[in-house]
């Protein structure tokens, strides 16, 4: 299932199709495309699971942008991601292959952007979930996310690489000349940072953010929090057409073109992922999910 899921993931002419400057997706066509990817082998989940299942990967992601210490460190996240995934094909050099050459391009493509470049990124990434507030009960229980489901900044710990601690104040005239430093006291524990992250096919991240989450076992649930309910019921005032719908779904389907589903045939029967701890408690989520939060998948047929 993974070596399907990751073959899929990392089809060359997907790839080339991402890689492309463009537009950021819109939440649906996001939605499409990790369905197809998440159906790309025999695992089959049905819409309650796919839903939580969903509401997990963006909230991870969420929490792992916004607690980036400097906008670069978004590719030292990627890196992670991309390790970890090398972790579990490392038996198949035809997979890891593809893996290295997604790798390579990402060095070659973004290393070289400037701090501003990578702010931009990081704010429109921001923006795109910015009204996502669904609380994950190993965020809840780690302290990384409140009631309501707003992350918490912490206030101590590494400062970003190329930084210093922060509690002084240095003053200059206009000749450039330092001509007075003023100490404060900072409600925070700062330290310096030992090294940086390595940004080479491989290396020691430093970063953790992007690495496995469960590495402690533990149970795991996703829950709508009000806020998200709110924003559900005020979706059906925002109906307006949108001009670009049509070349949209044109690129979607071109995009998904290269991703083949995998149907069960022939000796091999599938299975079905659950979410859940058991089916009814599944059944019960897929009933009582606002219906303006369930995502249609919409199947495109492009390889005439």
């Amino acid at each position: 299932v993974m070596n399907d899921i990751i073959t899929t993931m990392f089809n060359k002419k997907f790839m080339e199709e991402l890689f492309k400057p463009q537009e950021l997706y819109s939440k649906k066509a996001l939605r499409t495309v990790y369905d197809r990817l998440a159906h790309a082998s025999i695992m089959r989940l049905n819409q309650a699971s796919m839903d939580k299942l969903y509401d997990l990967m963006t909230m991870a992601f969420k929490y792992q942008v916004l607690l980036c210490p400097r906008p670069k460190d978004i590719l030292l996240v990627t890196f992670n991601h991309l390790d970890a995934i090398k972790d579990f094909i490392h038996d198949s050099p035809g997979i890891l292959n593809q893996v290295d050459e997604t790798f390579r391009q990402l060095i070659e493509t973004y290393s070289c952007l400037s701090a501003g470049e990578f702010q931009l990124i990081r704010q429109t990434l921001l923006i795109f979930f910015q009204d996502m507030h669904i609380r994950v009960s190993i965020f809840l229980k780690d302290k990384v996310q409140n009631s309501n489901g707003r992350f918490v900044l912490p206030i101590s710990g590494p400062v970003p690489w190329g930084t210093e601690v922060p509690g002084l104040i240095r003053t200059f005239n206009r000749n450039g000349d330092e001509v007075k430093r003023t100490e404060f006291i900072t409600d925070g524990n700062y330290v310096t940072p030992q090294r940086e992250g390595s940004f080479d096919l491989y290396g020691d991240r430093v970063l953790k953010l992007g690495t496995n989450m469960y590495s402690v076992s533990r149970p795991v649930e996703t829950h709508m929090s009000a806020s998200s309910k709110n924003l559900a019921s005020h979706a059906k005032d925002n109906i307006a057409p949108n001009p670009l719908a049509k070349e949209e779904l044109n690129f979607l389907a071109r995009l998904l073109g290269g991703l083949e589903i995998k149907k069960p045939g022939g000796s091999e029967t599938g299975f079905r992922l659950n979410l859940f701890t058991t089916d009814e408690e599944e059944e019960h989520a897929a009933l009582t999910r606002p219906e303006e939060l369930s995502y249609k998948v919409i199947n495109i047929e492009a390889t005439q």
